[in-house]
């Protein structure tokens, strides 16, 4: 019975994300109502904030326990963008007997161990498969109430959260006590008009979120931290890629070069952290250019970022709100932590964000304090969310999935590492490589990157 299913959104409290997660709601609950059937529960993530982490989704299994372990069968989790034929889900998961502990989803594996996975399953990545959460993923309920009873007696420990949909596959895989995600071939990232879908229960569309005109080149601060050592191999990369995007950018050094050029904002360069010189840009961001800005980027020299596709996403948020928007991360989310933006992938802040920031006493524990965390800090302590964007990423292409940014038009990746840099940028990002829209194919090819 459709009554059975739980509906859970990944959503985020960003106005254009809650508006995104409401019509989610609003479609599953018309098709229910379509066919006569008793309405399901639909949750909206974000609005379960008693959580900090409710993202993670782990630390809420108990609340979903107590609150559903009784009357329902199956939770389901979706994305934002996810589209679901509610006919078509409940035939498929009428297949599976639901008073056993079934783990269902898209299958992704990694083809080589990967660093964003901490190298699991070094040997032979390939075994071990995890949900792509952009097709929804499904829990039956002696499942999650096992998690919750397990989740009670032994918490979360409070370190990261890197790749959520690994992570949380390795917590239910239990090192092979428990059970493993079963494929289910109904789950699709294909988009809604391609003729693979007619097959399928969930949808999803490739495509770059736009909402009306890209914002104006000038309207986006670019500010890419490098430092000496590194003016003569990464710095001339950005100029043969993606500087000529950009309307507006400086590069911050420990040593002002006239031929890049850069500038020396006066703090010592730090190995690692790199606090003392992120608030440094923020401070001259705020104080030293036009007030009619109203967007800020700050990039590492080894970031390969797409400005035009920057300009299109940044078209759907409100710079009068306080955003602040990348690749999100977690650190100690079972026990209270916080939420972050990973700075590798690209940190995108509205002035509004910056002003709120200074204004409030939050500064850096040590200059060579993590960033990205200490924002992360900052931002939650202040009560300001963090917009998670996938794409951005703080990795190269090979580390992640080909099959996951098969439905992705992404904006940024990051590294260097045994890739030529210059490639990666033309094949991914560069704009005459834009769309795969429409499910033309793109004509390039991305094996090797």
């Amino acid at each position: 019975e459709l009554k059975e299913i739980v509906f859970v959104i990944q959503s985020q409290s960003n106005s254009f994300h809650s508006k995104r997660a409401e019509d989610l709601k609003r479609d599953i609950l018309k098709q229910a109502a379509d066919l006569g059937k008793e309405l399901p529960t639909v949750l909206l993530i974000h609005q379960m904030n008693r959580h900090e982490g409710a993202w993670t989704i782990l630390p809420l299994m108990r609340d979903f326990s107590i609150a559903y372990g009784k009357n329902s069968s199956w939770i389901f989790f979706c994305e934002e963008d996810t589209r679901i034929r509610v006919v078509k889900l409940l035939e498929t998961l009428g297949r599976f007997d639901e008073s056993k502990e079934w783990f269902l989803g898209k299958a992704l594996y990694d083809e080589e161990s990967t660093i964003i996975h901490h190298y699991a399953f070094a040997e032979n990545p390939t075994v071990f498969k995890f949900p792509d959460f952009a097709a929804g993923w499904a829990l039956s309920i002696p499942l999650v109430n096992k998690l919750a009873k397990k989740l009670k007696s032994e918490p979360l420990k409070s370190d990261f959260t890197i790749d959520l949909k690994h992570e949380i596959a390795l917590y239910i895989w239990q090192k092979g006590e428990g059970p493993h995600l079963t494929p289910v071939p109904e789950f699709c990232t294909d988009d809604v008009n391609s003729y693979k879908a007619d097959n399928c229960a969930t949808t999803f569309s490739n495509f770059l979120p736009l909402c009306g005109e890209p914002v104006k080149k000038e309207d986006v601060f670019v500010a890419v931290k490098t430092c000496q050592k590194f003016h003569g191999d990464r710095i001339p990369v950005v100029k043969q890629t993606w500087e000529r995007e950009a309307a507006l950018i400086e590069y911050y050094s420990d040593y002002a070069d006239i031929s890049i050029p850069t500038i020396d904002l006066g703090i010592p360069n730090t190995d690692r952290g790199h606090c003392g010189k992120t608030f440094a840009i923020l401070e001259r961001f705020l104080n030293h250019s036009s007030p009619r800005i109203p967007w800020l980027v700050i990039v590492d020299d080894d970031t390969l970022i797409s400005i035009s596709r920057l300009q299109k996403l940044l078209s759907c948020y409100n710079p009068k709100e306080p955003v602040f928007l990348g690749e999100r991360y977690g650190y100690g989310l079972g026990t209270g932590g916080y939420s972050y933006i990973t700075g590798g992938g690209g940190m995108v802040f509205s002035r509004t964000a910056v002003q709120k920031l200074l204004g409030s006493k939050c500064r850096c524990y040590s200059m060579d304090a993590p960033d990205d965390m200490v924002l992360g800090m900052c931002f939650s302590g202040l009560g300001i969310p963090i917009t998670h964007s996938p794409l951005f990423h703080q990795a190269r292409p090979m580390d992640y999935p080909k099959d996951y940014l098969s439905h992705q038009i992404p904006v940024s990746f990051h590294k260097h590492w045994n890739i030529d840099p210059v490639k990666v940028y033309f094949t991914w990002l560069a704009p005459n490589t834009e769309e795969s829209l429409n499910g033309k194919k793109v004509g390039y090819n991305r094996e090797d990157l």
